[in-house]
């Protein structure tokens, strides 16, 4: 016969097997499609996929979505454009564009959007190829987005402002439009 457990065992029992249950469910019932559209996550009623900013300039990355899960890293650059494919709870389970990610506290993101430039790009005074260039962006420069068409995005960096090819970007999907 096994030992008898108090009130407090038994409920952090109940929690590690509630957790286990969610982690194990996450791809399959964490988001509800839609008959309309995307799925939208059962939080925030929000979509998802969707893109969010850190808001933080270091957020722990769990692997489960509560404090008693494991850090797996830190993220370290405030405004890093993030993908959120989860929720649970306060929890948001988010992927950087490399596709690393875990769960990370909702309080640690915003909706501000930011996108990454991808590769060496110029910054154009209008979404035309061949536009007057107003500053050449490396890879890796984190930017706000602004208006996006079908092809372009409008960005601010470094303060500068202009258009950029969508293609150029990661931190917004390729049939986003925005005004």
């Amino acid at each position: 016969m096994g030992a008898k457990l108090g009130p407090w065992a038994q409920w952090l029992c109940r929690m590690q097997i509630a957790v286990l249950a969610v982690m194990l469910c996450v791809g399959a019932s964490d988001a509800q499609q839609t008959e309309t559209g995307p799925a939208i996550g059962p939080e925030t009623n929000l979509p998802l996929p969707r893109f969010v900013s850190l808001r933080a300039s270091e957020a722990n990355v769990r692997r489960g979505p509560s404090l008693s899960h494991r850090i797996d890293w830190v993220f370290k650059r405030r405004d890093m454009p993030l993908q959120v494919i989860a929720e649970y709870g306060h929890w948001r389970r988010v992927i950087d564009r490399d596709g690393q990610g875990g769960w990370v506290h909702y309080r640690m993101l915003s909706g501000s959007r930011t996108v990454v430039i991808e590769g060496e790009t110029a910054l154009r005074n209008r979404p035309e190829a061949d536009a007057l260039e107003n500053a050449m962006l490396e890879p890796g420069v984190v930017a706000r987005l602004g208006d996006c068409n079908p092809e372009w995005c409008q960005l601010t960096a470094g303060g500068y402002r202009g258009w950029v090819p969508k293609a150029a970007l990661w931190g917004v999907a390729d049939a986003e439009i925005r005004d």
